[in-house]
């Protein structure tokens, strides 16, 4: 297929943290909030004169630092962004946003307050605490938590107008570039897709981490590129994977999988596109807050949620994407040491098989594993097993 025009800047703006669009916004006079969960709505820290900034840390190599003041048994997501902010990464972030959604990442953001590692005069870092199921009490609390910990402390520190309007207004934005990659996302259910799993995961993890108006110039042309874009006669992969679970926000791992023969037509893992690439619907007569809040709550998948409920919407979650896709198989992913989504893969990845029939490769992997020979062979061979099952099933119809 002819190259996108703006895959290779895209790319560039996933080399840093500060890439070039966050440094615009900036000398413009906008602040960047920082944050690394899916439980903060990304689009309240998008109101007024703020973005958000979805924290990565791209090439990292040595984390012996941050494994002294963590352990090794931490993720390396969480030690990777802790090494991150001590080398002085994160410098040019206003205001650092955590999650105690897991004690790892609540060990990184402390140390974040602790070290010191951004010299701002008014920045800030703030931590909210997440529930574990869906009730009236637990989104009363949820909704109390972003208005006092997260909107009042931007009010506080820079004066950021957080109001009902601001926040529809933020909303609508966001809405624009869900649509966007909604419809990429559909393109992706042809049985000969005019887009990779590569291409997409640049894209998608771009909405992340750049400023929201100035990304979208970029989406709107690339989407219209898409629907002009004409695909190869002979689909060049061997088998349809779905990928879903923990934290993936290196591209490589994506493409490593793709240069093993296997396209990677759906993403359920934090990061990626489902969840967090849904329009997020508001009434007129209800609190926009709340209704933000009880969006995410409903849309989460994360394994923190542990009710019987939200254990079954997440396999259901698997099994449907991986047919609305087309996969022939599904790619379960843990990052090492996830204590959430070690739990989740070790029985899910039983269940995905056993009880709705999918073929499933289980991995645990580690933060950035775009080179590794290992896992390389491990896709290699589950893509030859896949391709098996289907000549086998072809030559039954037959």
């Amino acid at each position: 297929m002819k190259d996108l025009k703006h895959l290779i800047y895209f790319e560039k703006l996933l080399e840093n943290a500060d890439n070039e669009l966050v440094k615009q916004a900036q000398d413009n006079g906008q602040l960047a909030m920082g944050y690394t969960c899916f439980h903060i709505p990304e689009v309240l820290l998008n109101v007024d004169n703020c973005f958000s900034v979805r924290l990565r840390a791209p090439k990292t190599g040595s984390i012996d630092i941050a494994t002294y003041y963590m352990s090794n048994y931490s993720c390396e997501f969480s030690r990777s962004l802790l090494e991150r902010a001590i080398e002085g990464g994160y410098q040019f972030l206003d205001a650092m946003i955590g999650v105690d959604a897991c004690s790892m990442m609540n060990r990184s953001m402390e140390h974040f307050e602790i070290l010191h590692v951004n010299d701002k005069p008014n920045f800030f870092v703030t931590h909210t605490d997440m529930p574990y199921k869906i009730a009236d009490y637990t989104l009363d609390s949820y909704v109390k938590q972003m208005r006092l910990r997260v909107l009042d402390r931007m009010t506080e520190a820079y004066g950021v107008d957080t109001s009902d309007a601001a926040i529809r207004k933020a909303v609508e934005e966001h809405n624009e570039v869900c649509r966007i990659i909604s419809e990429m996302m559909e393109m992706r259910k042809a049985d000969n897709p005019v887009i990779t799993g590569y291409e997409f995961h640049v894209i998608d993890l771009c909405t992340y981490v750049c400023p929201k108006a100035l990304i979208l110039p970029y989406l709107r042309e690339t989407l219209e590129e898409l629907r002009q874009r004409k695909p190869d006669k002979k689909p060049a992969f061997r088998a349809r994977v779905a990928v879903i679970g923990s934290e993936i926000d290196d591209p490589q791992l994506t493409e490593l999988i793709e240069s093993c023969g296997a396209l990677v037509v759906s993403d359920r893992y934090c990061y990626g596109s489902t969840p967090g690439r849904e329009v997020i619907e508001l009434r007129d007569d209800e609190d926009a807050l709340r209704q933000i809040c009880l969006h995410y709550m409903e849309v989460s998948e994360c394994p923190r949620y542990i009710s019987d409920e939200k254990v079954l919407q997440r396999r259901e979650t698997c099994d449907r994407l991986a047919k609305e896709y087309k996969a022939d198989g599904i790619i379960y992913e843990q990052m090492k040491y996830c204590d959430y989504w070690g739990f989740e893969r070790a029985l899910a990845s039983h269940v995905i098989a056993d009880d709705y029939g999918w073929p499933v490769l289980s991995i645990d992997r580690l933060y950035n594993n775009g080179n590794s020979g290992q896992l390389r062979t491990r896709v290699q061979a589950f893509v030859e097993s896949l391709e098996i099952k289907r000549i086998h099933k072809e030559e039954g119809n037959k």
